[in-house]
């Protein structure tokens, strides 16, 4: 590999962190064009379905190479009944059920937190510095969201919904760095999305409210199976497997922010000073969290 493939190399390592959270911010800008038109469950099956059809000819293709073993298998498809299925499937049936969007949104980002303290508990030291900023990331996030938190109706249900999304993506994170073995990233995502499919396809079939098929409707779908199951699915894989999970998980603060300015510039939201504030301390605690640590060398 010459200087200029490392250099090209490099340069894509740094920015997926980035890309990664643009696109996973547009998750929420998606529920609100789809929600409307088609129950949580029957949109997600059909976001798992859609992404499927693409996905299993490109692996063929590409000729991807599979996981070897059944135990391999099995720990892609917990991953993908964690992250896919109860992730997603927690988030939008909250939202659905009423919930404020601040409110599943200040949930789900104790995400970090949690890691955080699972990961300490397993015995893996978290410097001070980390924990600090996993606090600051938060502060942050709840600023952000602080005007969101009225409307809607909190209820046991929805709540429970919420928090089944907050530990399924945790768990779903860790499991993923403990037991599963760098592969393919399109062989990990296939498996994935077909375990979510079965898991989520028996509850979706429970759902009353039809689907209502309309231009919307569809630029949301594409859209989610392009960008968000393909691209940032994929790319949550490969940060996943490359680096330490509290590191990973820190980019979730993040979200929140680049939502909210997606919704300043599609939906003319304001952005008050809470909310810049709000940014600011994200960004010092996850500068904080993913900062490496400095070595210092003495000379003798």
């Amino acid at each position: 590999m010459n200087a200029t493939s490392v250099g090209t190399h490099a340069i894509l390592r740094r920015a997926m962190p980035w890309v990664f959270v643009l696109i996973w911010s547009t998750g929420f800008i998606v529920a609100r064009y789809g929600m409307p038109y088609a129950p949580p469950l029957k949109f997600l099956g059909l976001r798992y379905a859609f992404s499927l059809l693409l996905l299993m000819p490109l692996a063929v293709w590409l000729r991807t190479a599979w996981p070897r073993g059944g135990r391999q298998w099995l720990h892609l498809a917990v991953v993908g009944g964690l992250m896919q299925a109860g992730y997603l499937g927690g988030v939008w049936a909250a939202v659905k059920q009423g919930i404020p969007a601040g409110t599943v949104a200040l949930i789900v980002g104790l995400q970090p937190l949690l890691t955080a303290v699972l990961v300490s508990a397993g015995g893996q030291r978290i410097h001070a510095r980390q924990w600090l900023g996993l606090l600051l990331g938060f502060g942050g996030l709840a600023l952000v969201v602080l005007h969101k938190l009225d409307g809607g109706e909190l209820s046991a249900h929805n709540l429970l919904l919420s928090l089944l999304a907050l530990c399924s993506i945790t768990a779903g994170t860790l499991w993923q760095k403990r037991f599963v073995q760098p592969t393919s990233v399109w062989g990990a995502l296939t498996i994935q999305l077909l375990a979510a499919m079965m898991i989520s396809a028996p509850f979706a079939l429970l759902e009353a409210e039809p689907v209502v098929w309309n231009g919307q409707l569809i630029a949301a779908l594409a859209w989610s199976v392009l960008a968000l199951t393909v691209g940032a699915g994929a790319l949550l894989y490969l940060l996943i497997q490359r680096g330490a999970a509290v590191q990973v998980t820190s980019l979730i603060y993040w979200v929140p922010p680049v939502t909210a300015l997606m919704g300043w510039a599609l939906f003319h939201e304001t952005l008050g000073p809470t909310t810049w504030a709000g940014m600011a301390l994200v960004a010092a605690g996850v500068i904080a969290v993913t900062r490496q640590p400095t070595t210092v060398l003495i000379r003798r």
